[in-house]
């Protein structure tokens, strides 16, 4: 275990009280700002629900039906709302459950703290009931973890969590607290937050130099490209940034996990990058001569193959992880800092330019990819509904004002590549670990996150019955969300790949489903399913406009493909644009 030694801020000074290690939890929880926990009780973390029952007035917690639930729905949380989302969770399985949101809060830089139960510290290591090694289990999949055996650690412990989980590059934390640490009575004398810890630096020094001579590439750059990931969101950058690409006047495309950072109709935005991104910014990346990376980290499915990615370009990475840069691509200029401190610096420096003629090319290249691929998908003549129409309708019907929360697979990569979206944090998906059953809870977690805003989740046949007992919690918390099963009756994605890579050798991925519109009604939810392109528009219409939760079902092409696509062990600019080119 890692020992940190901080420096604290006080809150609010407070006489001296004696209180349990189980109080001290919650009054962490109020004094960090937290509202909403995500949970699901059991006999090791039992303490804390029996003193969760006296602040049902300061704290809401949302009964999940599977603690996986719980991490992705805080996810959601914190991905709309850009607070840490909390999560409680019971020893042994309870805790176990967590790993798949933890490794996918940990890979998409979503700031978590889970608390987890565990047996009397006198039982530890002798295989008790219900007990799990959950701080080994998690270290890879956490920015930091920690076990409580004494209540008096509890206020400063969590203070570090809180502080861990949402500085620097924010990640998951998961603290183990065993039962007669929650028990146990100490003299409390107060929350402080923690601001900084000795051995942590969230933030590199800002070099300026650095600053300079990437301005001088890109003032001297006739094909200046900007490709920029979560971090401008993460960064709560997205002024600065869009100021930057302005005053540059340089094309700028977006990473599945940047996308919603800049309207996705601004006039510089070019589209996603990707294995199935648009085909301008993936062909150009390896034309421009200047490749800025703003808040990303080269992933492969971003990259394709390593050895033909941006050779001919000078590269600048800005980034707040020192760890991401060089790490896949080699770095001309590296930037490290925070980009809502560093991008400010950088734009004073660059000159105001147009690279019209530049960004024309991405226009050629975008009308290409429209004449062969999207304006069949989104306004196909006959045949069955296509994923990509019911995209379309749903863009007339929200203006661009929802948020989407998406699975993964086929309509993942659909709902990414056409959805229109005005707002930051309008995006929700399981980016890097590509985690099916995310979905579901995850729009949860976004209502909650954002109560406002209408929650939109999609999701494919095979991901909404990985954690379709979440229906159960927004049966009992009336939690507003539209869900939209795209219903191809296959696993799409990998049955696309069987198709072409495999010699259409479909192997496990014809799924059966229930009857989906039943499944709601037994949760007392509203729901419809459709198969007529004349019924579409007014389905998505009365799902939108309906009082409450919805869950419409479309059945789409069973085996429409999504296209362009970047086929594996192929260079980023030989992505295909329809599959007679594979």
């Amino acid at each position: 275990m890692q020992t940190l030694e901080l420096t604290e801020e006080k809150l609010t000074p407070k006489s001296t009280k004696n209180i349990s290690g189980s109080v001290a939890v919650l009054e962490a929880l109020i004094a960090e700002n937290v509202k909403t926990i995500f949970g699901y009780p059991g006999g090791a973390i039992m303490p804390i629900y029996d003193a969760l029952y006296d602040y049902n007035d300061k704290l809401e917690h949302i009964l999940v039906r599977h603690e996986q639930g719980s991490t992705h729905a805080a996810q959601g949380f914190a991905r709309t709302s850009g607070k840490v989302g909390v999560v409680f969770a019971t020893s042994g399985p309870g805790a176990t459950n967590l790993v798949t949101g933890l490794a996918d809060a940990m890979i998409d830089s979503t700031p978590l703290v889970c608390i987890t139960g565990q047996v009397f510290a006198h039982l530890l290591g002798t295989d008790a009931f219900q007990e799990t090694d959950v701080i080994n289990i998690t270290t890879p999949v956490t920015k930091w973890n920690y076990q409580v055996t004494d209540a008096t650690e509890i206020p400063h412990v969590l203070a570090k969590a809180f502080y861990i989980a949402k500085t620097g590059r924010p990640g998951p934390v998961l603290i183990d607290i065993t039962k007669n640490a929650q028990l146990q009575k100490f003299d409390y004398n107060g929350y402080t937050k923690c601001n900084h810890i000795r051995s942590y630096r969230p933030k590199p020094i800002v070099r300026k130099e650095y600053i300079q001579q990437a301005a001088q590439l890109i003032n001297a750059a006739k094909k200046p490209f900007v490709i920029f990931g979560q971090g401008v969101i993460l960064g709560k950058a997205e002024k600065e940034f869009i100021q930057f690409i302005e005053k540059g006047g340089i094309p700028a495309a977006w990473t599945i996990m940047g996308m919603s950072a800049i309207p996705t109709t601004h006039p510089l935005g070019v589209g996603m990058l990707g294995m199935h991104g648009n085909y301008a910014p993936n062909v150009l990346t390896n034309e421009c001569d200047v490749l800025i990376a703003i808040g990303m980290r080269f992933d492969d499915r971003v990259t394709g193959r390593l050895d033909k990615y941006a050779k001919q370009a000078q590269i600048i990475h800005l980034d707040i992880d020192p760890a991401e840069i060089d790490k896949n691509v080699k770095t001309t200029i590296p930037v490290w800092g925070d980009c809502k401190e560093t991008l400010p610096i950088l734009t004073q420096l660059i000159e105001k330019k147009n690279h019209n003629a530049w960004l024309q090319q991405f226009r050629e290249l975008e009308k290409k990819e429209t004449e062969k691929v999207i304006y069949n998908e989104l306004n196909p003549k006959d045949g069955t509904i296509t994923m990509g129409e019911v995209i379309k309708n749903i863009n007339e019907l929200t203006n661009g004002d929802a948020i989407i929360v998406t699975d993964v697979g086929q309509h993942q990569m659909v709902a990414c590549r056409y959805a229109k979206m005005n707002y930051s944090k309008s995006n929700v998906t399981s980016g890097g670990l590509g985690t099916m059953g995310f979905g579901l809870p995850a729009a949860i977690g976004a209502k909650y996150g954002d109560p406002k805003r209408t929650v939109i989740a999609i999701i494919g046949d095979g991901g909404i019955q990985m954690t379709i007992q979440e229906l159960g919690t927004i049966m009992q918390f009336n939690i507003n969300v539209k869900i939209l099963i795209l219903n191809n009756q296959f696993l799409g994605m990998v049955r696309q790949w069987q198709q072409l890579f495999h010699e259409k050798r479909y192997s496990f991925v014809n799924i059966t489903s229930p009857n989906f519109v039943q499944v709601a009604k037994g949760y007392g939810i509203a729901g419809n399913s459709i198969n007529k392109r004349e019924d579409l528009y007014n389905a998505l219409q009365t799902m939108l406009q309906h009082n409450g939760s919805y869950l419409l079902e479309i059945m789409v092409g069973k085996e429409n493909n999504v296209f362009p696509m970047v086929p594996q062990g192929k260079g980023v600019a030989e992505i295909v644009l329809t599959k007679e080119e594979i």
